[in-house]
């Protein structure tokens, strides 16, 4: 009796199914290492970063520039969430955590810091409501932030990110829907106004 020819259709099938459970492993392995990647940046921060409690008048330019990749870290309390925060907004970057814009100022400076993030990192960030606080930890001072609205926008939209805003702000940015992964179409952001230190807008006495 001859051997039984393997189904064309039920072959490709199969070769579907194959290739389906490598991409997911393939997933699940570099989100892993991402992760992995991440918290070795936050420890590295948390054992190596004495944050002084208050800022000084001037900040050194030279506090201002990233050290290993990482320019600062941000802490939510109400979501529990800390995060080492990269120089940049690449892929590359966002692929383990959040980015800080490289146009915008960083904490202290008059306008707008922004921080990016990939929406599987943020995904209870809509949580976050006006009046929550948020934390933003330099090697210079930590500058605690206070959120005053959100708001979901096209990715076109750049009326949400302007780096010589008056005022000193923090603005959040990631990709909408949170549970849309790679495939979502639009951008959460989450805006904040600076409470401490007490800061007055440029040109007021």
């Amino acid at each position: 009796m001859g051997r039984r020819s393997l189904d064309p259709l039920r072959a490709a099938a199969l070769l579907f199914i194959a290739a389906g459970l490598i991409l997911i492993v393939s997933f699940f392995y570099a989100t892993s290492q991402a992760v992995s990647y991440q918290h070795s940046l936050d420890q590295g921060w948390k054992n190596e970063v004495t944050v002084p409690a208050v800022p000084p008048p001037v900040i050194q330019p030279s506090l201002m520039q990233p050290v290993n990749g990482v320019d600062f870290a941000i802490a939510i309390p109400k979501l529990g969430y800390f995060a080492a925060v990269k120089e940049g907004v690449s892929s590359g970057v966002l692929y383990s955590g959040p980015g800080h814009y490289p146009q915008t100022p960083w904490p202290g400076q008059p306008g707008m810091v922004g921080v990016a993030a990939h929406n599987v990192y943020w995904e209870n960030f809509p949580a976050l409501k006006p009046g929550d606080q948020i934390d933003l930890q330099t090697r210079y001072g930590n500058y605690r932030y206070q959120v005053t609205s959100s708001r979901i926008v096209d990715p076109s939209d750049m009326s949400v990110m302007i780096p010589n805003a008056d005022g000193y702000h923090l603005t959040l940015t990631t990709c909408w829907p949170l549970w849309a992964g790679a495939f979502a179409t639009q951008r959460y952001v989450i805006f904040t106004d600076q409470v401490w230190p007490l800061t007055q807008k440029p040109g007021n006495v």
